[in-house]
């Protein structure tokens, strides 16, 4: 009864399935990948990794466009003919997408093939993945539907599938010894896409109207609504795999496998950022129009102090053993992204409050802030990557990056000081604070299992 209790609470709800989406995503791209790096080759793999780019970008920009927009309007009505309305011109606005993505690949795939440098193999999987694309837009839009009905199970149960049926068809045939190519994992994504919609499909179905009846006046009212948000998710997406796009473009595919690896382990620090950011998100926002920028500020900066305990001696432990981190993901032969992994491990020590600090800004209506803070930051990684790897070569984009990081991270300090004076010795205190709270909820615990075992004796 008091599990059942708390679940009915929508804050408790709603964390829990986004922690678990959040990591089952990273849980699943990590054990896929150890299973990939073993059996594909270097070129392989890092061809496979700039696939992965350029159909993530597209994918998660897309969302930001159309989900934000469908959830916020489906959500605050309750009028059927203005649901079914918003539901089928954001689906209306998703087929176009999807299908001149599709026209792009056609005649762009070859071009972007040669241009980082990996034969034919990313031109051919763009090409077989049209069938996933199709899926895919039925998938988000699935999504936003149960997101707007304020459901999260579902789109929990989708994510979660859909990987699993690709992690069971990865390993049924590396455990059978069954040869795989490209192609054959670009298939097998898009089987794991199909089991994913069936399954949000299915709790989705009481939700489902069957009406459609887009207008040109809800068009333009999702398009308006999500263009700042589409823009600057796209930016932000291109500046998180900027380092292995340059280096694609402008080294070999080999090297993108190698920084391939470290961002697979990079990504693990990156679960609890972006659950708070979801969690947060709606706080925030109300806190700004309710209670004002004081209690706006306590919100970021307990949250950022809270992030930063955990994700600190994390890094630091994954700095100091990175060698053996490697070998135990991908094997000795991708020894040299030891130091690709330790760089980026820095990123992550500083990550926390620019996630936060961009999240905040779309919460409080300033999503044109964002937008251009992250353009320049993409420019400035841009302007510097290029330089590093011209100048650096193999660990060019990891410098660059680090570099870019740490500019980024003293523009985001000085715009929040100014829009809600932010302090940075709170981010301290709210840290010390967590660890005494862990230390205290920790030795309660003991000392109760302590007083147990002596009564039992």
């Amino acid at each position: 009864m008091a599990l059942k209790k708390l679940f009915s609470s929508y804050w408790i709800r709603s964390a829990f399935y986004s922690i678990l989406q959040r990591f089952s995503i990273t849980f699943f791209a990590l054990v896929n990948y150890v299973f990939l790096v073993r059996t594909l080759t270097k070129p392989q793999n890092g061809a496979w990794a700039l696939f992965l780019v350029v159909t993530t970008v597209f994918e998660q920009s897309k969302t930001g466009l159309l989900k934000n927009a469908h959830i916020r309007y489906v959500s605050s009505t309750d009028i059927r003919e203005e649901k079914t309305g918003i539901a089928s011109a954001s689906l209306l606005i998703n087929a176009g997408i999807t299908l001149l993505s599709i026209l792009l690949i056609l005649l762009f795939g070859n071009w972007l093939s040669a241009v980082f440098h990996t034969g034919t193999d990313l031109a051919v999987m763009l090409k077989w993945f049209i069938p996933g694309l199709i899926v895919m837009m039925f998938f988000s839009h699935l999504e936003a539907i149960q997101q707007s009905f304020l459901d999260f199970k579902g789109v929990f149960a989708g994510y979660f599938i859909r990987q699993a049926v690709f992690l069971v068809c990865i390993a049924g045939c590396w455990v059978l010894h069954i040869h795989y190519s490209l192609t054959d994992i670009v298939l097998f994504q898009s089987f794991g896409f199909l089991c994913g919609t069936i399954a949000i499909w299915y709790y989705s179905r009481s939700y489902l109207e069957y009406h459609f009846n887009p207008t040109i006046a809800r068009i333009k009212q999702v398009l308006h609504y999500g263009k700042w948000i589409f823009a600057s998710g796209t930016v932000s997406n291109l500046f998180t795999n900027l380092d292995q796009l340059v280096t694609g473009a402008m080294t070999t595919a080999t090297d993108v496998a190698y920084y391939n690896t470290a961002l697979r382990i990079n990504t693990i620090l990156d679960v609890p950022s972006y659950a708070a950011a979801d969690i947060i998100f709606p706080k925030s926002a109300r806190a700004s129009v309710e209670e004002g920028a004081e209690k706006v500020r306590y919100l970021f900066e307990r949250m950022v102090g809270i992030l930063l305990s955990f994700s600190v001696p994390t890094a630091l432990f994954i700095m100091i053993f990175a060698k053996w981190v490697i070998f135990l993901i991908a094997g000795k032969q991708y020894f040299p992204a030891v130091l690709i992994l330790q760089l980026y491990m820095f990123t992550r020590l500083i990550s926390p409050m620019q996630n936060q600090a961009a999240n905040l800004l779309n919460s409080i209506g300033k999503q044109q802030v964002c937008f251009w803070m992250n353009t320049a930051a993409l420019l400035v990684n841009l302007v510097v990557n290029y330089a590093c790897v011209r100048t650096i070569g193999f660990y060019g984009a990891a410098v660059g990056s680090t570099i870019s990081y740490s500019l980024a991270l003293i523009a985001w300090y000085f715009l929040m000081r100014r829009l809600i004076d932010f302090q940075l010795r709170n981010i301290l205190k709210y840290a010390l604070e967590t660890y005494a709270t862990v230390y205290g909820f920790v030795k309660k615990l003991v000392f109760r299992r302590g007083n147990e075992q002596s009564q039992q004796l």
